[in-house]
């Protein structure tokens, strides 16, 4: 087999000299490209030696650290399909999640062992490790005796290296498959793009959890053989002093309105830097504009899914448009289509669709709804709508299954009602995104009470939620109604509750 394992490209594009930095910590020690690739062959050995198969999944729901970053490695090494959960979700949510991907180990937090351990047992996954925000736990205790050296499995560009759940409209998530060619593909045309050079360094504040974090960032660092400021968390402080001796930033439109809050952030902070980059959530055209004030910078936006990877990045060289995600990306192709999947004229709106090495094969097990959503000529149905320039610039202008972006999070509204409408005292419930400075949308609920009982409070649904849900799904606001607007067909109009209660 001409091997395809991502791994394996990533270890071709490594510094001649190991002991070069890969990751830059905290506290200023640094976790050289040998230590990284010694210890994620132990982690692939401890995993082998389990039984595990190329192809099994391995369920990783830990908080970020060097460790955490090391084990997604180690899978793509021993061929198995990497499996990360935010670190929000909570026991209903994981149980989907094990049931459909029926994964053969699992790595929490500890914190979450005297529930997950029972819950893994009950549906037959023999193996359960813990690892902490330090790096530490059974997971890292087992592999220390394993071997600092391990034979990286031959994989197919089509083999799978990772599943990624999404909402689905109807509440229930999908796996979406990422092939080691997929990955392959999208970070070697972000590498060119952006233009990653050998004096970059990354300043590293997302999740590990997110493609953003996970695909994004990290391996333009891999495949560049440079390093990262590796940081748990954001913080806007230090991502100033980081900006002193860094040259790339990549973050959701959050930390940009969150950097602008500072009063250090100016032309001087950021004089060394090259490149920052926003995705995840749209970017308000204000924080654009005021962002290129303070600091002489244009953040370049891109726009990309978890089935997909990026698509579309507006250039490093160029015209970067605001309230726009450029053009797509070298291997990518965006039509904009109408319902019948005929062309629209430019600058019309319509449905986005994509094609490309980097879009995934299909979601996990759902062979009948993969069908629907690609094309008879291979194009894959995004969902969004938005309109392409004569030039060749792609405008998102709203998402036709209803996503809610808050954070750089996607969350779907039908889970969040699902959940609403069990609670005693409601009759129904719609769930809208706001526009919010902060998260770019907040998740905000609009109830009808039941008449026959005593209607909760806007403090008990969010605590009930919460009781259920990640954080980031949970609503920020609930408002009461008599009842929900409707068209004639009687569906349910969002667009009304979200003039009427998007101002609030």
């Amino acid at each position: 087999m001409n091997d395809k394992n991502l791994y394996s490209l990533f270890e071709s594009r490594f510094p001649a000299d190991r002991r070069q930095p890969l990751l830059i910590l905290d506290d200023g020690t640094h976790v050289p490209y040998a230590d990284a690739h010694a210890g994620s062959a132990r982690y692939a050995s401890l995993l082998a030696s389990l039984g595990l198969q190329p192809g099994d999944r391995v369920a990783v729901q830990v908080e970020k650290s060097p460790q955490a970053l090391l084990v997604y490695l180690a899978c793509l090494r021993a061929g198995l399909a990497y499996l990360p959960l935010n670190t929000a979700y909570q026991e209903g949510e994981l149980e989907h999640f094990f049931r459909d991907a029926q994964p053969r180990a699992v790595i929490a937090q500890p914190s979450s062992l005297p529930w997950l351990a029972p819950l893994a047992t009950r549906l037959g996954i023999a193996h359960v490790f813990s690892l902490d925000d330090q790096g530490q736990g059974t997971f890292t205790d087992a592999a220390a005796s394993r071997p600092d050296s391990f034979r990286t499995v031959a994989r197919g560009a089509d083999d799978l290296a990772a599943i990624l759940y999404t909402s689905g409209t109807t509440g229930r998530s999908k796996g979406a498959m990422i092939t080691h060619g997929n990955l392959a593909a999208n970070a070697l045309a972000l590498h060119r793009a952006w233009g990653f050079g050998p004096d970059d360094v990354l300043v590293h504040m997302l999740p590990l959890f997110h493609v953003h974090g996970l695909f994004v960032a990290s391996h333009c660092v891999l495949l560049n053989g440079t390093a990262m400021r590796f940081h748990a968390r954001f913080d806007a402080r230090r991502a100033l002093d980081d900006f002193r001796d860094s040259t790339v930033f990549m973050g959701v439109p959050t930390f940009y309105t969150r950097l602008l809050a500072e009063p250090g952030l100016d032309r001087a902070a950021c004089a060394r830097m090259r490149l920052f980059v926003s995705g995840s959530a749209p970017l308000l055209a204000e924080t654009h504009v005021e962002f290129e004030r303070r600091t002489g910078h244009r953040i370049l936006e891109r726009y990309g899914m978890t089935e997909t990877g990026m698509l579309t990045s507006n250039p490093l060289e160029g015209e970067r448009r605001a309230g726009s995600v450029g053009p797509a990306l070298a291997g990518v192709e965006v039509r904009v289509v109408d319902d019948d999947d005929k062309p629209r004229a430019a600058g019309t709106i319509g449905n986005v669709q994509v094609k490309g090495a980097n879009v995934f094969p299909g979601y996990w097990r759902m062979p009948e709804r993969n069908k629907e959503e690609f094309t008879a000529d291979g194009f894959f149905r995004t969902g969004d709508l938005g309109s392409l320039s004569a030039d060749g610039y792609l405008n998102i202008v709203g998402r036709s299954k209803d996503l809610i972006i808050t954070g750089g999070y996607n969350v779907y509204p039908k889970e969040i009602e699902l959940a609403i409408d069990e609670l005693p005292g409601v009759e129904e419930s719609a769930v809208i995104g706001v526009p919010h400075a902060d998260f770019g949308e907040a998740v905000t609920a609009v109830v009808v009470p039941h008449g026959e009982h005593m209607p909760p409070t806007e403090g008990e649904i969010i605590a009930a939620l919460k009781r259920k849900l990640a954080n980031f799904k949970v609503p920020k606001r609930v408002h009461f109604v008599d009842d929900l607007p409707r068209n004639a067909m009687g569906k349910v109009q969002k667009n009304v509750l979200r003039e009427r209660f998007g101002k609030d």
